[in-house]
């Protein structure tokens, strides 16, 4: 398939039934809720703390520095140890230990002691560029890989539907009950990285021994003539 053949409606349902990539869509969903709900509410939060509004948006650009800076190490790791599971999941290792600082935070924490906290919270590695990049490299297709990248974003964007309303306005200043939850998810998410670790290694492995399992002659023939098309290749081996 190239660039500029069109997709039917067919090609866009086996792509979406793809349950290979779905891990990757859940992960999309999920890896953000941790630290959303802080980044959104930084600057009102700082407010809640006595900034003035000149202060807060100033107080703000530390957390973005940061973020910048764990955007290109986090990109950077990923090739280093050639694994997007440990590239992507030091995000949710960032922000755990903080998130729970967090929850111990009473009316009585220096302000700026909960400013250093959650500057740090929201200056989180930024995996989503990997995990595009991790969706395409896993599509190995342009079918599946227009489809795939869309599933992702789509996702992400529900992701951000629900972080947005994980902090209430009854649970303000502290938020505790929305720390407790979002502690609860970032532990839920190092679980998933972890079995989505186990899940593509399994599928590799599976491969691995079906393919060696044939001569040099038998491999050759299965490229010339499979009609497995994309990431379902025995041939091909998935990122994790």
């Amino acid at each position: 398939m190239h660039n500029r053949e069109g997709l039917s409606p067919r090609k866009i349902f086996d792509a979406l039934r793809d349950w290979r990539m779905w891990p990757i869509y859940c992960l999309g969903l999920v890896h953000m809720i941790p630290t959303g709900p802080p980044q959104i509410y930084l600057t009102l939060s700082l407010k809640n703390l006595g900034f003035n509004t000149t202060q807060s948006n100033l107080l703000v650009i530390p957390s973005t520095v940061c973020g910048l800076l764990m955007l290109l190490f986090a990109a950077y790791f990923s090739e280093i140890v050639n694994s997007r599971v440990a590239a992507t999941i030091i995000l949710q290792l960032w922000a755990l230990p903080l998130l729970i600082t967090l929850y111990t935070f009473n009316k009585s924490t220096s302000q700026w002691v909960y400013y250093a906290v959650i500057t740090l919270v929201t200056g989180f590695p930024y995996v989503h560029p990997v995990q595009v990049a991790w969706a395409s490299r896993n599509s190995y297709s342009v079918r599946t890989r227009t489809i795939s990248a869309s599933m992702y974003n789509i996702c992400v964007q529900a992701g951000a539907i629900i972080y947005a309303n994980i902090y209430r306005t009854d649970d303000k200043p502290l938020y505790k009950r929305g720390n407790r939850t979002l502690i609860g998810i970032c532990s839920m998410n190092i679980t998933l990285y972890i079995l989505t670790f186990f899940f593509y290694r399994a599928l590799n492995k599976a491969r691995d021994r079906k393919w060696n399992s044939w001569s040099k002659k038998e491999q050759l023939e299965y490229i010339e003539t499979t009609k497995d098309v994309g990431n379902q290749r025995l041939d091909f081996r998935f990122a994790y």
